[in-house]
């Protein structure tokens, strides 16, 4: 409700009994038989104004419209009080009218409002507010609006712009529901005391719903979802007793959504019991978060195979995720498995783990691609086999440690590697001689300990318009069985996102100010940079050249190093409906550091070690993510045709 200074209820000021009085003195001559519905008018012999002197006596005077030697009626004193009070000056205005030989007297008697000392709330529940930018307590701000009226006469109409600006700075704060009601209690020594509904929250529920939007089935059952509700409302850093704040509760509603859990997450808000607060209630349409699927086929590598695999992202609807794959061959057996719970039940920092098991198998970039075909002896192309298992834990840095919008994480991982060939045969030599493990004996044992955190501070996780990410990663191997490796391995990178509106294809960017959301174009940057230090089995080698490092360039054919610098730029925007484009340019180098790794085998295929790739791309919204296809050409004039799911970065 708009706080209202006029006149009325609102200030508890009515006329004074004396306006009621029946004996005005008729105008000398005036008829007397006058019909009942005209008011009698009386000669106003003087104006008189006490209560007020100086300045406010004269804006008393020049508010009023009754002036001596003319005539007035009840209404026109009535009309002289509402614009006494107009003025903004006066708590209490009365007329009193005398009988005087000449006529009427009319005495206007004021009561001025106190000298402004301060504003405050009451019982407020918001302790700060940001101002141009800085987060100060709330009645710094509330001074801050007020200072120009302190230490004047209390003046309402300047009082209800300053509390208009106020009821704008709860908006602009995000404190959408928040706003001044009421008339302002003033004590006689000029403290204005503000009343606030804040919009507090009572209650937070939430409520599951069909595809279409509907919260009950065909018989009037509530929709039941497979989510436990507490999975939802711990995401929340709302809580019951907060003051809604629409800012905070749409970033919720982002970690709702981030669950993958959910097709829509939506927000619906109810009168609570106490009619100053409300109830909040998070809708959700839930998606379908489990698939099974098998299959058969013949490969050169596996003989005969069978393939089947499981994935379920809210195991128990507990946003657990368990996912399985299993490939039984006439030669091999492969499988992935793994499980992770992404926050610990119990823990106040949101600890997740992961934990899984491997024997994975395929053909290693770093012995691929190439001017020059360097195979085994056999003329089969090397395999790397891993077997192994590992865990990691999770933790945001911002509770913990003050590091808001970091990730943190750490984890121990174990790996049996073997270097062999199509047959399964051990093969720690290519057909030059070249050695393709560490050990020099085909299989190595790789223990590392690995830590790496995150600042992510983009504005969308899938289309990014805005923002940054920073990603530092570092692996320490432990010394132990074949090889006794002692590695450590440095890795960074840093994407920068830049909003621009460099065409305008869609409807939303032909938007005179259109958002990101409406229009989102944007200029992407990333930069890459590692390095191994200490020992290096060759196949922990940095590639470079494909779809996720220089497209133009085949998987692993621009280089394989001991160190690598990576760059890309890229131009996004959408072009119509589901369909959006790129333009993009990536280099790639491994820094001249071929030569060191043991067994060379850049060097031995002859790959150039520097690549340059530029071309254009398109990307087709779809319910797995984002289909990127992707044309580049190479620094070599050779052009590639690449395909990947989501973003390059």
């Amino acid at each position: 409700m708009e706080f209202d200074v006029t006149p009325g209820p609102s200030l508890e000021v009515t006329p004074p009994e004396d306006l009621e009085r029946p004996d005005f003195t008729p105008i000398p001559g005036a008829d007397q038989a006058e019909p009942p519905e005209v008011e009698p008018r009386v000669l106003v012999s003087e104006v008189v104004v006490t209560g007020a002197t100086g300045d406010l006596e004269t804006v008393v005077y020049n508010s009023v419209g009754t002036l001596p030697g003319r005539t007035t009626t009840r209404s026109q004193l009535q009309e002289d009080i509402n614009a006494i009070f107009a003025t903004g000056f006066f708590a209490n205005v009365r007329v009193i009218p005398e009988d005087t030989p000449l006529g009427v007297r009319i005495t206007y008697d004021v009561q001025p409002n106190p000298v402004l000392s301060q504003v405050q709330l009451a019982d407020s529940r918001i302790e700060t507010l940001t101002v141009d930018g800085v987060t100060v307590p709330t009645q710094a701000a509330i001074d801050d609006i007020f200072q120009l009226q302190y230490g004047d006469i209390l003046n309402f109409r300047d009082l209800q712009i300053g509390i208009d600006s106020l009821n704008g700075l709860y908006q602009e704060n995000g404190y959408v529901l928040a706003q001044i009601i009421d008339a302002p209690e003033v004590s006689p020594d000029g403290v204005v005391t503000l009343q606030v509904a804040e919009g507090v929250i009572e209650n937070i529920q939430v409520q599951f719903l069909d595809d279409e939007g509907n919260t009950t089935d065909e018989e009037g059952n509530p929709i039941e979802g497979n989510t436990r509700e507490f999975i939802i409302t711990r995401e929340l850093q709302t809580q019951p007793g907060d003051v809604f704040n629409q800012t905070q509760v749409q970033s919720d509603l982002q970690r709702v959504f981030g669950l993958g859990l959910f097709e829509d997450v939506r927000l619906s808000l109810n009168p609570g019991q106490d009619p100053r607060q409300v109830d909040v209630t998070v809708n959700v349409i839930e998606r379908q978060t489990g698939s099974l699927s098998a299959g058969v086929g013949v490969s050169s590598s596996s003989g005969f195979y069978g393939t089947a695999s499981f994935q379920q992202l809210n195991l128990g609807g507990n946003n657990q995720r368990l996912g399985a794959e299993i490939q039984i061959g006439t030669r091999d057996l492969l499988f992935d498995v793994s499980f992770t719970d992404p926050w610990i039940a119990g823990d106040p920092y949101r600890t997740s783990y992961t934990v899984n098991a491997f024997a994975r198998e395929s053909i290693s970039l770093i012995f691929d691609g190439g001017e020059d075909e360097v195979e085994l002896d056999n003329g089969d192309r090397p395999r790397v086999r891993r077997v192994g298992g590992g865990v990691s834990f999770a933790r945001p840095l911002g509770d913990w440690l003050g590091l808001q919008g970091w990730r943190a994480s750490l984890g121990l991982q174990y790996q049996n590697i073997s270097v062999r060939d199509a047959d399964g045969d051990l093969s720690p030599e290519d057909e030059e001689g070249n050695q393709l493990s560490f050990s020099g004996s085909g299989i190595d044992d790789l223990l590392t300990v690995q830590l790496s955190a995150v600042r992510d501070r983009r504005n969308d996780f899938v289309a990014p318009t805005r923002g940054s990410v920073l990603r530092l990663s570092t692996e320490q191997s432990v010394p132990i069985g074949n090889g006794s490796i002692l590695m450590t391995r440095l890795r960074a990178s840093y994407s920068q996102y830049i909003p621009v509106r460099f065409t305008n294809f869609t409807p939303g960017c032909q938007l005179e100010n259109a958002s990101p959301s409406d229009c989102p174009q944007a200029l992407a940057f990333n930069v890459q940079v590692g390095t191994v230090l200490g020992d290096l089995p060759p196949y922990e080698a940095f590639s470079l050249g494909g779809t996720d490092s220089v497209r133009g360039y085949g998987p692993g054919e621009v280089g394989s190093g001991r160190s690598f610098l990576q760059a890309t730029a890229e131009y996004r925007f959408p072009v119509f409906s589901i369909i959006s484009g790129a333009l993009f340019v990536d280099f790639g180098t491994d820094l001249g550091t071929a030569d060191n790794v043991p067994g060379e085998p850049a060097n031995v295929r002859d790959k150039p070690g520097t690549g340059l790739g530029y071309g254009l791309g398109i990307r087709i919204r779809s319910p797995i993510g984002n289909i990127r296809v992707d044309y580049g050409i190479g620094d070599d004039g050779d052009g590639q045709l690449h395909f990947g799911i989501g973003e390059r970065f």
